[in-house]
Protein backbone atom coordinates (compact mmCIF):
# COMPACT_ATOMS: atom_id res chain seq x y z
CA UNK A 1 0.00 0.00 0.00
CA UNK A 2 1.13 3.66 -0.94
CA UNK A 3 1.43 5.36 2.18
CA UNK A 4 2.88 8.66 0.62
CA UNK A 5 3.92 9.54 -2.93
CA UNK A 6 4.62 13.08 -4.88
CA UNK A 7 3.15 13.61 -8.17
CA UNK A 8 5.02 15.65 -10.69
CA UNK A 9 6.99 17.73 -7.91
CA UNK A 10 8.77 20.68 -9.18
CA UNK A 11 10.96 22.71 -7.14
CA UNK A 12 13.19 25.48 -8.46
CA UNK A 13 14.98 28.48 -7.27
CA UNK A 14 14.99 31.22 -9.48
CA UNK A 15 16.06 29.75 -12.53
CA UNK A 16 17.43 26.34 -11.06
CA UNK A 17 15.19 23.51 -10.92
CA UNK A 18 16.14 21.55 -8.04
CA UNK A 19 13.34 18.84 -8.45
CA UNK A 20 12.25 18.33 -11.63
CA UNK A 21 8.55 16.87 -12.06
CA UNK A 22 9.30 13.94 -9.54
CA UNK A 23 7.07 10.94 -9.41
CA UNK A 24 8.05 9.26 -5.73
CA UNK A 25 6.44 6.27 -3.77
CA UNK A 26 6.85 4.96 -0.10
CA UNK A 27 5.03 2.01 0.38
CA UNK A 28 3.77 0.78 3.97
CA UNK A 29 6.24 -1.27 6.33
CA UNK A 30 9.13 -0.85 3.67
CA UNK A 31 12.41 0.89 3.95
CA UNK A 32 12.74 3.38 0.64
CA UNK A 33 16.05 4.53 -0.58
CA UNK A 34 16.30 8.02 -2.21
CA UNK A 35 20.28 7.83 -4.12
CA UNK A 36 21.65 10.37 -6.44
CA UNK A 37 25.24 11.89 -6.84
CA UNK A 38 25.49 15.15 -4.68
CA UNK A 39 23.19 17.77 -5.51
CA UNK A 40 21.33 15.35 -7.31
CA UNK A 41 18.36 17.42 -5.51
CA UNK A 42 17.81 14.74 -2.80
CA UNK A 43 17.26 16.98 0.56
CA UNK A 44 15.08 19.48 -1.56
CA UNK A 45 12.85 16.36 -2.21
CA UNK A 46 12.72 15.49 1.58
CA UNK A 47 12.43 19.53 2.38
CA UNK A 48 8.72 19.10 0.03
CA UNK A 49 7.62 16.10 1.42
CA UNK A 50 8.18 16.98 5.29
CA UNK A 51 7.26 20.77 5.20
CA UNK A 52 10.33 22.49 5.44
CA UNK A 53 9.97 23.63 1.87
CA UNK A 54 6.99 24.36 -0.42
CA UNK A 55 6.81 22.94 -3.97
CA UNK A 56 6.81 25.32 -6.99
CA UNK A 57 4.05 22.20 -8.23
CA UNK A 58 3.17 19.54 -8.13
CA UNK A 59 1.40 17.48 -5.57
CA UNK A 60 2.59 15.69 -2.14
CA UNK A 61 -0.07 12.91 -0.76
CA UNK A 62 -0.16 11.16 2.71
CA UNK A 63 -2.40 8.23 2.95
CA UNK A 64 -4.64 9.77 -0.72
CA UNK A 65 -4.38 12.97 1.23
CA UNK A 66 -2.98 16.25 -0.26
CA UNK A 67 -0.76 17.81 2.18
CA UNK A 68 1.00 19.60 -0.31
CA UNK A 69 2.46 23.12 1.27
CA UNK A 70 1.34 22.34 4.72
CA UNK A 71 3.88 23.45 7.89
CA UNK A 72 6.47 21.24 9.15
CA UNK A 73 4.35 21.04 12.76
CA UNK A 74 1.25 20.18 11.27
CA UNK A 75 2.82 17.29 9.04
CA UNK A 76 4.60 16.10 12.26
CA UNK A 77 1.37 15.46 14.04
CA UNK A 78 0.00 13.84 10.96
CA UNK A 79 2.54 11.02 11.58
CA UNK A 80 5.64 12.29 9.30
CA UNK A 81 9.01 12.84 11.58
CA UNK A 82 12.60 13.00 10.06
CA UNK A 83 16.29 14.01 11.04
CA UNK A 84 19.02 16.13 9.55
CA UNK A 85 21.88 15.73 7.69
CA UNK A 86 23.20 17.51 10.37
CA UNK A 87 22.73 17.01 13.82
CA UNK A 88 20.24 19.16 15.74
CA UNK A 89 19.83 18.16 19.05
CA UNK A 90 19.72 20.28 22.23
CA UNK A 91 23.47 19.87 23.41
CA UNK A 92 22.89 21.36 26.61
CA UNK A 93 19.43 19.29 27.94
CA UNK A 94 20.01 16.04 28.66
CA UNK A 95 19.61 12.95 26.78
CA UNK A 96 16.25 12.13 28.47
CA UNK A 97 15.12 15.36 28.23
CA UNK A 98 15.84 15.94 24.20
CA UNK A 99 13.31 12.27 23.79
CA UNK A 100 10.83 14.25 26.20
CA UNK A 101 11.04 17.39 23.59
CA UNK A 102 9.61 15.22 20.96
CA UNK A 103 6.68 12.96 23.24
CA UNK A 104 6.11 17.45 24.29
CA UNK A 105 5.60 18.21 20.82
CA UNK A 106 3.38 15.40 19.91
CA UNK A 107 0.94 15.63 23.26
CA UNK A 108 1.49 19.65 23.10
CA UNK A 109 -1.99 20.29 21.01
CA UNK A 110 -3.89 23.25 22.17
CA UNK A 111 -3.71 26.58 23.04
CA UNK A 112 -0.72 28.05 26.00
CA UNK A 113 -3.64 29.63 27.71
CA UNK A 114 -5.54 25.85 28.00
CA UNK A 115 -2.57 24.28 28.83
CA UNK A 116 -1.92 26.76 31.55
CA UNK A 117 -5.10 25.90 33.27
CA UNK A 118 -4.29 22.41 34.00
CA UNK A 119 -3.26 22.05 37.31
CA UNK A 120 0.37 21.58 39.18
CA UNK A 121 -0.60 17.60 39.98
CA UNK A 122 -1.73 17.35 36.07
CA UNK A 123 1.49 18.19 34.55
CA UNK A 124 3.25 16.51 36.96
CA UNK A 125 2.10 13.12 36.33
CA UNK A 126 2.07 14.06 32.85
CA UNK A 127 5.82 14.70 32.86
CA UNK A 128 6.42 11.69 34.95
CA UNK A 129 4.72 9.50 31.99
CA UNK A 130 6.76 11.44 29.68
CA UNK A 131 10.16 10.42 31.20
CA UNK A 132 8.98 6.98 31.41
CA UNK A 133 8.07 6.66 27.62
CA UNK A 134 11.22 8.19 26.80
CA UNK A 135 12.99 5.99 29.10
CA UNK A 136 11.55 2.95 26.80
CA UNK A 137 12.87 4.82 23.57
CA UNK A 138 16.11 5.15 25.71
CA UNK A 139 16.35 1.68 26.16
CA UNK A 140 15.29 0.75 22.32
CA UNK A 141 18.83 2.19 21.22
CA UNK A 142 21.00 0.52 24.28
CA UNK A 143 21.23 4.60 25.69
CA UNK A 144 19.06 3.89 29.47
CA UNK A 145 22.54 4.24 31.45
CA UNK A 146 23.20 7.87 29.23
CA UNK A 147 20.01 9.17 29.95
CA UNK A 148 21.17 12.28 32.75
CA UNK A 149 24.33 12.93 30.76
CA UNK A 150 24.61 16.10 28.21
CA UNK A 151 23.78 15.07 24.91
CA UNK A 152 26.51 17.03 23.43
CA UNK A 153 28.92 15.20 25.68
CA UNK A 154 27.98 11.69 23.67
CA UNK A 155 30.33 9.79 21.10
CA UNK A 156 28.89 10.82 17.41
CA UNK A 157 26.91 7.67 16.92
CA UNK A 158 24.85 7.79 19.81
CA UNK A 159 24.10 11.41 18.86
CA UNK A 160 22.76 10.29 15.70
CA UNK A 161 20.91 7.57 17.48
CA UNK A 162 19.44 9.90 20.14
CA UNK A 163 18.01 11.92 17.37
CA UNK A 164 16.43 9.07 15.97
CA UNK A 165 14.90 8.35 19.40
CA UNK A 166 13.52 11.97 19.30
CA UNK A 167 11.70 11.73 15.85
CA UNK A 168 10.16 8.32 17.08
CA UNK A 169 8.99 9.95 20.32
CA UNK A 170 6.81 11.62 18.02
CA UNK A 171 4.73 8.46 17.24
CA UNK A 172 5.51 8.71 13.46
CA UNK A 173 3.99 6.24 10.93
CA UNK A 174 7.06 7.32 8.46
CA UNK A 175 10.78 8.28 9.48
CA UNK A 176 12.66 10.24 6.96
CA UNK A 177 16.71 9.74 7.67
CA UNK A 178 18.68 12.16 6.33
CA UNK A 179 22.56 10.37 5.76
CA UNK A 180 22.04 8.64 9.31
CA UNK A 181 25.29 7.04 8.66
CA UNK A 182 27.56 10.13 7.64
CA UNK A 183 30.24 10.91 9.90
CA UNK A 184 29.72 7.03 11.46
CA UNK A 185 32.58 4.21 11.36
CA UNK A 186 31.72 1.02 10.21
CA UNK A 187 31.21 -0.14 13.66
CA UNK A 188 28.69 2.24 14.35
CA UNK A 189 27.22 2.10 10.64
CA UNK A 190 26.74 -1.56 10.98
CA UNK A 191 24.52 -1.35 14.55
CA UNK A 192 22.84 1.54 12.55
CA UNK A 193 21.61 -0.94 9.68
CA UNK A 194 20.37 -3.01 12.51
CA UNK A 195 18.66 -0.23 14.16
CA UNK A 196 17.09 0.79 11.46
CA UNK A 197 15.44 -2.66 10.74
CA UNK A 198 14.02 -2.82 14.39
CA UNK A 199 12.53 0.35 13.48
CA UNK A 200 11.22 -1.26 10.15
CA UNK A 201 9.99 -4.61 12.65
CA UNK A 202 7.92 -1.99 14.48
CA UNK A 203 5.72 -1.21 11.75
CA UNK A 204 7.38 2.29 11.52
CA UNK A 205 7.85 2.87 7.68
CA UNK A 206 11.63 3.86 6.73
CA UNK A 207 12.60 6.70 3.81
CA UNK A 208 16.49 7.33 3.93
CA UNK A 209 18.98 9.19 1.95
CA UNK A 210 22.42 7.99 1.87
CA UNK A 211 25.90 7.84 0.07
CA UNK A 212 26.73 4.85 1.65
CA UNK A 213 26.22 2.13 -0.74
CA UNK A 214 26.87 -0.59 1.23
CA UNK A 215 24.39 0.03 3.91
CA UNK A 216 21.46 1.14 1.07
CA UNK A 217 21.91 -1.95 -0.99
CA UNK A 218 21.94 -4.53 2.62
CA UNK A 219 18.53 -2.34 3.72
CA UNK A 220 16.50 -1.13 1.38
CA UNK A 221 13.53 -2.76 -0.02
CA UNK A 222 12.98 0.08 -3.04
CA UNK A 223 15.39 2.49 -4.21
CA UNK A 224 14.76 5.48 -6.21
CA UNK A 225 17.79 7.37 -7.82
CA UNK A 226 17.91 10.96 -8.57
CA UNK A 227 20.28 13.02 -11.25
CA UNK A 228 20.37 16.68 -11.66
CA UNK A 229 17.14 17.08 -10.02
CA UNK A 230 15.28 14.46 -12.19
CA UNK A 231 14.20 10.77 -11.23
CA UNK A 232 16.21 8.25 -13.23
CA UNK A 233 15.75 4.85 -11.75
CA UNK A 234 13.67 3.19 -9.26
CA UNK A 235 13.67 -0.66 -8.42
CA UNK A 236 15.19 -3.62 -6.01
CA UNK A 237 18.89 -2.92 -4.88
CA UNK A 238 19.68 -5.70 -7.88
CA UNK A 239 17.62 -3.39 -10.57
CA UNK A 240 19.84 -0.47 -9.40
CA UNK A 241 23.25 -1.58 -9.68
CA UNK A 242 22.94 -2.82 -13.41
CA UNK A 243 21.04 0.20 -14.38
CA UNK A 244 22.96 1.61 -16.94
CA UNK A 245 22.06 5.31 -16.32
CA UNK A 246 22.51 4.70 -12.71
CA UNK A 247 25.81 3.85 -13.41
CA UNK A 248 26.49 6.10 -16.04
CA UNK A 249 25.74 8.90 -12.78
CA UNK A 250 27.72 7.76 -10.57
CA UNK A 251 30.73 6.30 -12.36
CA UNK A 252 30.81 8.88 -15.25
CA UNK A 253 30.96 7.35 -19.50
CA UNK A 254 34.33 5.81 -20.58
CA UNK A 255 35.57 9.34 -21.50
CA UNK A 256 34.78 10.63 -18.03
CA UNK A 257 36.82 7.62 -16.03
CA UNK A 258 36.18 7.34 -11.76
CA UNK A 259 37.07 5.41 -9.64
CA UNK A 260 34.63 5.08 -7.52
CA UNK A 261 33.50 1.85 -8.81
CA UNK A 262 33.75 0.43 -4.95
CA UNK A 263 30.73 2.08 -4.74
CA UNK A 264 28.48 -0.33 -6.38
Amino acid sequence: MILLETKGLTRAYGGVVAVNRVDFTVESGLITGLIGPNGAGKTTLFNNMTGLDVPTSGKVFYQGKDITGYPAHKICRLGIARTFQNIRLFKELSVVENVMVGLHFKNGEGSRFALALKSFLRLEGEQEQMYRKAMKWLEFFHMENMAEEKAGSLPYGYQRELEIARALATDPKILFLDEPAAGMNPQETESLMQTIRRIRDLGITVVLIEHDMKLVMNICDNITVLNYGQKIAQGSASDIQKDPKVIEAYLGTDDDPSDDDEDF
